[in-house]
């Protein structure tokens, strides 16, 4: 892992980063590459402009790591509101949502309730993503997942390319169908657990890709969302599946809002599905600093908003 990396993802964990850099100009014309804005507005004006383009939408409030019974309960309401203001607006976005967000580390239980709540208001033809988190958390939301597949079709969640450990957790998310998010991984893992060159995740990706798009994982009926802006493995992703006689329209690619704008349009051009997650809210210095170091690169963006200040 790079050290411009490594720094980004330390800055994304630091209380005191998170509590002061959001009050600086540079920083909040930065984030808006990434963010339509902090309201609910914003992100549903975005979710409009993206469907104008044939493009679809996933909607996140940003949030984690909620140790307060009454905030948890607060955050499923604005959810279940949100829900609420997608049908009333007959628009198509789905929505995600982080287990910590819910609870989680309060009460497996009162998560869970609350994660229910939430499912049970999503229509039946679109799906709740449960997002995924860092590793510890991995057991426990997959846990919860499986548990609310026995129930519910219309859930699904989001595994790392990065763990070791993802090859196998999808054998058992294969076999009980529903929706999988192949993500490459946004937080600090050590070695021991994690690949720590992007050479290796990049390989693992696509095999992950490869075994999700597989005749048993369309057999289960799995919706298989492969998640990254990076253009050759979208590529190679999309050879492969072309040699394996998998229509276009049955390929879906997510990405994050203002990342590869240009690839987006150009995926459903082709007749490729694509889905943008467009994140919102008022706590967004970890999630802006993890999406920093998933492409270093964009830290020049930030230096010339610090500069032009």
């Amino acid at each position: 892992m790079s050290l411009m990396r490594r720094s980004l993802l330390k800055a994304s964990q630091s209380q005191w980063l998170r509590e002061h850099a959001p009050r600086y100009g540079f920083m909040k014309r930065t984030v808006t590459r990434f963010m339509p804005g902090e309201n609910v507005d914003d992100a549903l004006a975005a979710a409009r402009t993206l469907a104008s383009n044939g493009i679809g939408a996933v909607l996140t409030h940003l949030g984690e790591n909620i140790i307060d019974r009454a905030e948890a309960e607060e955050v499923t309401k604005h959810y279940l509101d949100l829900s609420d203001r997608i049908r009333a607006a007959n628009l198509r976005p789905e929505v995600s949502v982080k287990l910590t967000q819910l609870g989680m580390d309060l009460d497996r239980e009162f998560c869970y309730s609350n994660l229910v709540t939430l499912i049970e208001r999503t229509p039946a033809e679109k799906t709740l993503w449960i997002d995924i988190e860092q590793s510890p958390y991995v057991d426990a939301t997959l846990e919860l997942y499986r548990l609310a597949r026995k129930a519910y079709a219309n859930v699904g969640v989001c595994v790392q390319a990065y763990l070791y450990r993802t090859e196998r957790d999808l054998d058992s998310l294969i076999s009980i169908g529903g929706a999988v998010r192949l993500v490459k991984g946004a937080y600090n893992e050590p070695a021991e657990i994690a690949f720590p060159r992007k050479k290796d995740v990049d390989e693992n990706y696509f095999h992950l890709a490869q075994r999700l798009l597989s005749p048993e994982s369309r057999k289960m009926r799995v919706r298989a969302a492969m998640a990254t802006h990076d253009r050759a493995l979208i590529k190679k992703i999309a050879e492969w599946s072309a040699s394996q006689g998998i229509p276009k329209a049955q390929l879906e690619f997510q990405m994050l809002y203002g990342i590869q704008r240009a690839e987006q349009l150009r995926l459903v051009r082709e007749g490729y599905r694509c889905n943008v997650l467009i994140s919102y809210g008022s706590f967004w210095f970890p999630w802006f600093m993890r999406r920093l170091a998933e492409r270093p690169a964009n830290v020049l963006f930030l230096a010339r908003n610090f500069f032009s200040a």
